[in-house]
């Protein structure tokens, strides 16, 4: 076959990956049926595990044209393998988006040909009764989304709705009439049911699909191995263990789907009216609903149950579902180009452009607005899967995988270990050889030492930490939809916080106006609502340029809005019918000053105040983008409209005659926002009075917003959060540098930044303006010092770019003195910096404070960058227009209320960012708990694998019993308790390791395996040169020297004395390692606070103590212990002493105190710090070092030298 060009799917997007084609290969088919006879069935499960083998193994590779399956591989670091089945559907036309001919001009008995209204699999089945005509179409579904063949580029291509390459002209002109019932059926064959299907799967689905985890396929083959080596009780425990297991992940599964499923089903299907062609209203499910039905929104309101641009009318809608946000947004229709060429160029339709035209699936559509004689109708544009809810749906079922060096190092180390079993399997294999052992011992036993070597409780143990970690976070108000971050929490080094709602406070309180007149400043005013300025279009502005709506008679909207409207006392009143027929059927919404404005008025006055009304005809809404909004409104009475604006100053300025703005505007304005203040523009402008109603419904937004006459400002009081400055004081002294991502004013956020301490009051601050080419020039950055902005010019920079102190070594300790640059930008600087000057981006993050006017896509792009620098990122934002960011962030904290922001993995309840400190105290706790169960749990293999290697040497092992009481008394008991240890009561400057191949990480597992070696060898041979020692026989018994033998009870060599010399030491040493490593101070609580873990230590310890010194026959045949002298008893006990001492020095004075002193971390940013020692927490193991002393002084009791009573 000749070699295809590589193609991908969804090219340049998130989800890009690299497409190949394979046709099935009979002949390759039927050697792996006899491989997977031939090996029991392992190679089936092999190639069920590696989707890329199982392709590769049955097929061969074929163009993309002609292929039956395709393997697909994610493009991304991850390189994930998907394989999916190509299928076939006969089709009229290749484009669901054009008229096929066939369903126009095929006539049959002198009937134009109909599809039936079934779902798509019956349209396939219509479909075929007209093979003739009819062209088989090639697609494959991956995670939800159907993938179509594309003979233009020869590849497969994702199904389109409308939302692309669409122009917002055509949407009015050719797709507003509605579909046919033939297009309608003929879509829906390409698009299917409009739903977002979470299928809960049944319970034997999901059994076999967890039984067939490697985990379990390892534990089944223990267990077997196990049984077959007639260890029957452990067999059964482990039995029991991965059921219990296998039922708990089952369940929380199940729940998680069905949770899901209930959340997306809630309202997912509703009966809808759709026009058709022939102007005929008809009602269908909405599961029925396809790209280019016209959808009539009931006045009511509705659940969208699809993603439509709005044609005609106008809605409130609550978009809490997507934005965490349950202030009312209004949408407007999506104006027609092609009525005013000449005011508005044409445009490709994009949900995210004109999504304030767009409704989406899933959001509330509280109430319509329309006027008389006219529906509201919308467009479907995306259904099922491909709308924002489906999308969102869609990251849930198929996350993205976690990326974090934890979980890759222990990947590794975990095959360090098969490694290490490896060697013992060969070992094993040799000696027993050259013992003439017999072949099916061999084979049990080499195969053994695998199972012991690898622990089948780790992933179990390693999820511990995590769980409890995440009941804690639970208690305090945070929750956690993804655990998996919590982990990754621990690192967090760097924290991007939204400024308004989460630094300040979510409210604004009017501090005061000022307005101009003759092009000059008027004094401050505290308050708009006085009688002179009842009639003034600076108040008029105030009442009518806002998107407040009155839901179920309460004043509802943007916080600002409200402040803004209560501080002039107007009434909002809903238009009635009648009251839209006065107004000439005009004016949805009125405006008018309250009579309690003027008790004294003369009575006249008040007749007159009483017929002043302003209708607001049009409402450009608020753009977040634009940093602005518009309305047009009418005075009773007058012929002539007015515009009024409200924006950004530096923005309304701009779209102002130059002679209307005071010529010390700047100056002003950098007055008020260097005091922290946030300010608002203000500005109108008189309409022709050619401009009509009709002529104002479709005007664009840029034809009114132009020209203004300059009006003044609202000055804005926005208070930081009380305990603002004090968590952000917390994250500068763990060394977590915090930056500010606002879409506020640059002045006012540097304000703000110095008010809550991000930026100390000796540090300079510098603002990177960029500038794009233009007119020939190359684009340039221009660098100004923030007290200086308002005097400094783009042609006169105020610094020299070679001066900016873009990399900050400190050297020395006088450095730390010096004063310290932050760079500060606005959105526009940052959208020029990142496509001109990518080579500065990563200098500018690295010291950037305050990133300002910054539009929800620049604040997820911020959060990338930062991360491209080694940063682990942490967002906390509000939840509006903060998704993005939330969701692409190591930790995203969203302050919402509501539970609606799934995209961040956590919620707090509190509205405060008292809550980053906290997760980042518990992420730490986890992570650290983290390292500390996997470091014993390699641990107890390695020592369980130390003891069974000694004994195999003698042809020996440890007994049923023993392993039973190793594994689950000791082993299983203290990994769940030592997990339990709470977070550590404040953030200190250190952060904990981000793997476990690290040094300090690594010395530790060694020093300590190295120890619990030595210690075992010692006793091993130790017990060899001891007087009363003879070496094992099946005739011998160390016990009893009397005619009874131990052979026929004994038949695996348990009973002898280097077996319980080894199982006591090692029996102590899991404990010993279980204290040293279970680390407190500084991330977690000291270890004796942990009542649980010191519990269960010390409980272990007095038993095992108990039964070394005194012996109970009962508990020793259990055991299958033998009787040893009291005096070796004794000699064990010091051995257990010396090894517990030596260990606990080598952790915590050796490693922590000495070795590590003295070694500097060099941070991932190019910066070196000085790593502070942390005192070593050795009072936690001296007093059970000293306990185990004690304990075994009290139960020496005198009894005879061959241990009996």
């Amino acid at each position: 076959m000749e070699k295809e060009e590589k193609k991908f799917v969804n090219k340049a997007e998130e989800d890009e990956m690299e497409i190949y084609g394979y046709e099935l290969c009979r002949w390759k088919l039927v050697l792996v049926t006899v491989g997977v006879i031939c090996s029991g069935g392992f190679l089936l499960l092999l190639l069920y595990w590696m989707p890329q083998w199982r392709v590769k193994a049955t097929c061969r590779r074929t163009t993309l044209k002609d292929c039956e399956v395709v393997l697909l591989r994610t493009t991304d670091e991850f390189k994930i393998w998907f394989c999916a089945k190509v299928r076939i559907m006969p089709s009229l036309g290749a484009n669901p988006l054009q008229n096929p001919n066939p369903i126009v001009h095929k006539v049959s008995n002198g009937h134009a040909v109909h599809f039936c209204e079934s779902a798509a699999e019956e349209n396939k089945n219509d479909l075929k009764k007209y093979l003739p005509v009819s062209k088989p179409i090639r697609y494959f579904s991956h995670h939800s989304v159907k993938y179509f063949w594309n003979d233009s580029v020869q590849s497969f291509d994702v199904l389109r709705g409308l939302d692309e390459s669409t122009f917002c002209s055509s949407i009015h002109n050719e797709h507003s009439t509605g579909l046919t019932k033939g297009m309608h059926d003929f879509r829906k064959a390409f698009y299917g049911v409009n739903e977002i299907a979470v299928k809960v799967p049944s319970i034997f689905k999901l059994l076999i699909k967890e039984v067939l985890n490697p985990f379990y396929i390892f534990q089944l083959f223990s267990v077997i191995l196990w049984i077959t080596d007639e260890y029957h009780y452990y067999a059964l425990a482990i039995v029991i263990m991965s059921v219990i297991s296998i039922v708990s992940s089952l369940y929380t599964i199940r729940k998680q789907y069905v949770m899901l499923h209930d959340m997306v089903a809630a309202h997912s299907i509703v009966r809808v009216s759709v026009c058709r062609g022939n102007q005929e209203i008809e009602e269908i499910l909405s599961t029925d609903l396809v790209p280019g039905d016209i959808m009539l929104i009931p006045s009511n309101g509705t659940i969208m149950p699809c993603d439509a641009v709005l044609l005609s009318g106008t809605c409130i809608v609550n978009e809490s579902m997507l934005t965490g946000e349950s202030v009312p947004v209004t949408k407007i229709n999506l104006p027609n180009p092609s009525e005013y060429p000449k005011a508005m160029g044409d445009e490709i339709y994009s949900p995210e452009v004109h999504k304030r035209h767009t409704l989406f699936c899933g959001t509330n559509v509280i109430q319509t607005r329309f006027y008389t004689g006219e529906l509201v109708k919308a467009l479907v544009v995306r259904t099922g899967f491909s709308t924002a809810k489906g999308q969102l749906v869609r990251s849930i079922l198929y996350p993205k995988p976690t990326d974090f060096k934890l979980y890759r190092d222990a990947y590794l180390f975990l095959l360090s270990l098969v490694v290490v079993a490896g060697i013992g399997f060969l070992y094993t294999v040799v000696n027993s050889i050259l013992n003439e052992v017999p072949a099916h011992t061999i084979i049990i036993e080499s195969l053994d030492i695998i199972t012991i070597t690898v622990p089948p409780a780790l992933p179990a143990a390693m999820t511990a930490g995590i769980v409890y970690a995440q009941r804690r976070l639970k208690k305090i108000g945070i929750f956690c939809i993804s655990p998996q971050r919590i982990n990754i929490c621990g690192q967090l080094n760097l924290v991007c916080f939204d400024k308004t709602g989460t630094l300040t406070e979510d409210g604004l309180d009017l501090w005061g106006i000022q307005r101009v007149e003759n092009a000059r400043f008027l004094l401050p005013e505290e308050s708009a609502c006085s009688e002179s300025l009842l009639k003034s279009e600076f108040v008029a502005c105030m009442a009518t340029c806002h998107s407040l709506t009155k839901i179920e008679g309460v004043l509802s909207g943007d916080p600002l809005d409200l402040k803004m409207f209560e501080a002039i006392g107007w009434i909002l009143e809903e238009a009635t019918e009648e009251e839209t027929a006065l107004h000439n059927r005009i004016m949805p919404t009125v405006v008018r000053p309250s009579k309690q404005l003027f008790p004294e008025c003369k009575q006249a006055t008040n007749q007159e105040m009483t017929s002043y009304e302003i209708g607001i005809v049009r409402q450009f809404p608020f753009s977040s983008v634009l940093q602005r909004m518009c309305v047009i409104a009418r005075v009773l009475g007058e012929k002539r409209m007015d515009a009024y604006m409200k924006g950004a100053p530096e923005v309304i300025a701009s779209l102002c005659k130059q002679e209307t703005v005071p010529v010390d505007f700047e100056r002003v304005l950098e007055e008020y926002t260097k005091q922290g203040f946030r300010v608002i523009a203000l500005a109108h402008r008189k309409l022709e009075s050619k401009l009509t109603w009709h002529k104002v419904q479709t005007i664009n937004r840029d034809a009114i917003e132009s020209n203004m006459e300059f009006m003044g400002l609202i000055i804005m009081q926005n208070k930081l959060k009380q305990e603002t400055p004090a968590v952000l004081e917390d994250l500068h002294k763990a060394n977590i540098r915090t930056v500010m991502v606002t879409g506020d004013n640059m002045l006012t956020a540097i304000s703000v930044a110095r008010d809550c301490g991000m930026i100390l009051p000796q540090d300079k601050v510098i603002i990177a303006e960029a500038l794009p080419p233009k007119d020939g020039q190359a684009a340039r950055i221009n660098w100004h010092y923030a007290d200086t902005l308002a005097k400094c010019t783009s042609s006169s920079p105020a610094i020299n770019s070679e001066d900016i102190p873009v990399k900050l070594v400190h050297e020395s300790l006088e450095d730390l003195q010096m004063t310290k640059y932050h760079f500060a930008m606005n959105g526009k600087s940052f959208a020029v910096i990142l496509e001109h000057f990518q080579d500065l981006v990563p200098k500018l993050v690295l010291h950037g404070t305050v990133f300002a006017r910054m539009a929800p896509d620049q604040k997820t792009q911020l959060v990338e960058a930062l991360q491209n620098v080694d940063y682990y990122v942490g967002m906390c934002g509000d939840g509006a227009n903060d998704c993005g960011a939330l969701k692409r962030a190591h930790g995203g904290i969203s302050l919402s209320e509501l539970e609606a922001s799934v995209a961040s993995p956590f919620t707090s309840r509190t509205p405060s960012i008292s809550c980053v400190p906290k997760l980042i105290r518990e992420g730490r706790a986890a992570l650290i708990t983290s390292f500390c169960v996997f470091k014993f749990m390699a641990l107890y293999s390695i020592i369980q694998y130390i003891s069974v290697t000694l004994l195999y040497s003698i042809l020996s092992n440890l007994g049923d019993f023993q392993f039973l009481f190793i594994d689950l008394a000791i082993i299983l008991v203290v990994v769940f308790t030592m997990s339990l240890n709470p977070a550590w009561k404040e953030l200190v400057a250190r952060r904990p390791p981000s793997g476990l191949i690290s040094g300090p990480l690594l010395c530790s597992v060694l020093s300590q395996i190295i120890i619990c070696l030595a210690f075992q060898i010692f006793g091993f041979f130790w017990v060899k040169q001891q007087s009363w020692y003879e070496p094992w026989t099946t005739e011998s018994d160390s016990a009893h020297h009397g005619n009874e033998t131990l052979h026929d009870h004994d038949e695996h060599y348990i009973k002898n004395y280097e077996n319980t010399t080894l199982f006591f030491i090692s029996s102590f040493q899991y404990l010993i390692v279980a204290i040293v490593f279970s680390k407190g101070k500084p991330f977690r609580q000291p270890s004796y606070k942990n009542f649980l873990f010191v519990t269960s230590v010390i409980v272990l310890y007095v038993f095992i103590l108990f039964i070394m010194l005194h012996p109970v026959e009962s508990i020793d045949a259990f055991l299958e212990l033998v009787c040893v002298p009291y005096e070796w008893r004794l000699r064990i006990l010091m051995v257990v002493i010396l090894n517990a001492i030596v260990s606990v020095l080598t952790e915590n004075v050796l490693l922590d105190m000495i070795l590590w002193k003295v070694v500097f971390n060099r941070d991932k940013q190019g910066e070196y710090r000085l790593t502070i020692p942390q005192p070593p927490q050795v009072g936690d193991y001296i007093s059970i070092i000293v306990l185990t002393a004690y304990l075994g002084t009290c139960l020496c009791k005198p009894y005879d030298a061959m241990g009996s009573w």
